[in-house]
């Protein structure tokens, strides 16, 4: 029987983070694709290399042909302009939309059966570019955010109170971005919900980090954090691939559920070997709801500048 084959786009920090912890995870063959001719080929030798120390049973392989890309399950998309001290998300609106548009139309032409996995920014956007140009099944198309989103915030509450990482689950909704809906009292630390565990100012400050989480990175390092949004991308991989009906909250297309109307939009799902299988349909309070409305207004106007562009 063949190895499920994963084609990571882009071999920068995140597509180059995210081929080495596919490849650990044992998920199947990889393969990073990107226009820089050597870049993708040196990091996936490094990584194949590697193997010899810490053993995995599939093939890394790098290349700017996409044709060595053909028939792959699951294509993670991370190429695009990174963000630099200063810029929003959306200052990458343009550029990256067009970087999406094309990578998407290879996807199409040699695995017409693949999963999409949308990692750049604006997330909810780009993730809808990809959707459009596709023309594939919604249930296929998804972007990486939410598990980022939750498993910084996770992170932030077990440092504060000293517990586990792994005893923290949490749900996140909304767009990608400073309007991301956190829901705190849907938040549990083994089972226990979290305000019963902190002040609610408390809560308020790390769910305020978690929305700066990225640009924290940003002005800490100069440029996008890699690490936690590869794990996310191949952790959404794994599911599907595993078929593990995994819980996540991820960037997906919503329509009649939570009112939305239409959109890529970040919601807790169930992922596996069908991709998006359902959405999870929670129950909101007004407040909450009212800000998700907020939140999925501003995807929307995003979206509807870019299918212009495009």
């Amino acid at each position: 029987m063949s190895r499920q084959k994963i084609t990571v786009v882009g071999a920068g920090n995140v597509g180059a983070a995210t081929a080495q912890i596919a490849a650990q995870r044992n998920l199947g063959d990889v393969v990073v694709v990107d226009i820089v001719k050597g870049l993708a080929e040196g990091k996936a030798l490094d990584m194949a290399e590697m193997s010899g120390v810490y053993p995995f049973g599939g093939q890394v392989r790098g290349t700017t042909d996409w044709a060595a890309t053909a028939n792959s399950d699951v294509v993670i998309i991370t190429s695009g302009v990174p963000r630099k001290p200063g810029m929003s998300r959306d200052d990458l609106l343009a550029t990256n939309a067009k970087i999406v548009k094309s990578v998407t139309e290879q996807v199409v032409q040699y695995s017409p059966n693949a999963y999409i996995i949308v990692v750049c920014n604006p997330l909810d956007v780009m993730v809808d570019v990809a959707g459009q140009v596709s023309g594939f099944p919604k249930n296929r198309v998804m972007g990486m955010a939410g598990v980022l989103d939750s498993a910084r915030f996770a992170y932030f509450v077990a440092q504060e109170l000293n517990v586990s990482v792994g005893d923290v689950t949490g749900v996140l909704m909304g767009g990608h971005g400073d309007d991301m809906v956190p829901l705190p009292r849907y938040t549990s630390v083994a089972g226990i919900p979290l305000p019963e565990l902190m002040e609610a100012s408390v809560i308020q400050r790390l769910v305020d980090r978690a929305r700066n989480g990225g640009i924290e990175i940003v002005n800490l390092l100069g440029y996008s954090a890699y690490y936690a949004p590869a794990a996310g991308a191949v952790r959404m991989a794994e599911a599907i691939l595993q078929d593990k009906k995994a819980v996540l909250s991820c960037c997906a297309w919503c329509d009649a559920q939570y009112h939305v109307g239409g959109a890529y939009v970040g919601v807790p799902v169930i992922l596996g070997k069908d991709g998006v299988e359902k959405v999870i349909e929670l129950k909101l309070t007004a407040e909450e709801q009212q800000m998700l409305d907020a939140s999925v207004g501003r995807v929307k106007a995003l979206v509807a500048k870019v299918r212009e562009m495009i």
